[in-house]
């Protein structure tokens, strides 16, 4: 649907950015032997990778149904996820911490410090670029919601890990500077390596938020709360519906499973209790396309 988040196309803006810093980053390391700068390079390496297993996850996401996955194998995004969020970000956060406790133990004094400067103030630049492409997919889900709230309610793991990529790497930017232009001032190349130990400790932190979130998704989360409300109030205004007793939802990648128990009005044969009940499951389905899977079962009672 056009007006939904489109999830590949922040992937792919974030993987071009990513890519062209590293290659910033890498080179003006080696220039001047900065151990936040050398930190920021891994960083963005490693945002790369991140990229590229959310691009695997899609992927996997769309194999069809088997006898072995009923259900599809929708939740492979999550667990593609979950692994940047506990591996790439968390390997590129220890790092970080090894890079700058290194160059606490061994300072050495920065060459050509105006490089480091002139990338890092590149690479915000184009992190912004990307952040700013984000959001305006984030935008489009959020549906009043301010960015916590979204955070924590969201079901699109892939944009998540994208928001918190570029969130990190935005703050791992500006630790960086930081760190850099105080060593200038001060001479002193001890706030370069604890400019790298602030980035490794920030990056290990939003490993964790993100990890937590997506977690739920891999246990088995429903659909966003007001989404639920949204199929519950259809429903209930359906003719065919007398009363809704429950409704249990499923999110499963892009794809949803609903399962209904409700009252349906009086009906004067079997043929038409299961002809009403066909009308809503078609009607609900096209109300909200991410249905792949719905299972309606009626009663007299809950």
């Amino acid at each position: 649907m056009s007006h939904e988040a489109d999830s590949l196309k922040s992937i792919f803006f974030a993987l071009g950015a990513n890519l062209a810093i590293f290659v910033a980053k890498l080179t003006a390391a080696l220039f001047t032997g900065s151990g936040a700068m050398m930190a920021e390079a891994i960083h963005s390496l490693a945002d790369s990778g991140n990229q590229l297993l959310l691009l695997l996850g899609i992927r996997m996401a769309k194999k069809p149904p088997s006898p072995d996955y009923p259900l599809g194998h929708g939740k492979e995004v999550y667990f593609w996820s979950f692994i940047v969020a506990l591996i790439l970000f968390s390997m590129g956060g220890l790092f970080s911490i090894y890079e700058g406790i290194h160059k606490l133990r061994d300072p050495q004094e920065l060459n050509f410090p105006l490089v480091a400067i002139g990338v890092l103030l590149f690479s915000m630049v184009a992190e912004g670029v990307s952040l700013w492409g984000c959001l305006r997919e984030v935008d489009k889900e959020r549906r009043g919601r301010n960015i916590f709230s979204w955070f924590r309610q969201t079901r699109r793991s892939e944009l998540l890990v994208v928001f918190g990529e570029d969130s990190a790497a935005l703050l791992g930017l500006g630790f960086a500077l930081a760190a850099i232009v105080t060593a200038i001032v001060t001479g002193n190349p001890m706030y370069d390596a604890l400019g790298s130990i602030a980035i490794g400790v920030l990056l290990v932190i939003i490993a964790f938020a993100v990890g937590v979130e997506v977690k739920s998704l891999l246990v088995g989360q429903g659909v966003d709360p007001e989404i639920r409300q949204q199929m519950i109030s259809f429903l209930e205004e359906r003719p065919e519906i007398d009363r809704v007793y429950n409704l249990l939802t499923l999110q499963l990648g892009e794809d949803v499973m609903v399962a209904v128990k409700a009252r349906m009005r009086d009906t004067t044969s079997g043929l038409e209790l299961v002809q009403a009940i066909n009308r809503c499951e078609a009607a609900m389905r096209k109300r909200f396309p991410q249905i792949e899977w719905s299972f309606f079962e009626p009663d007299i009672s809950d």
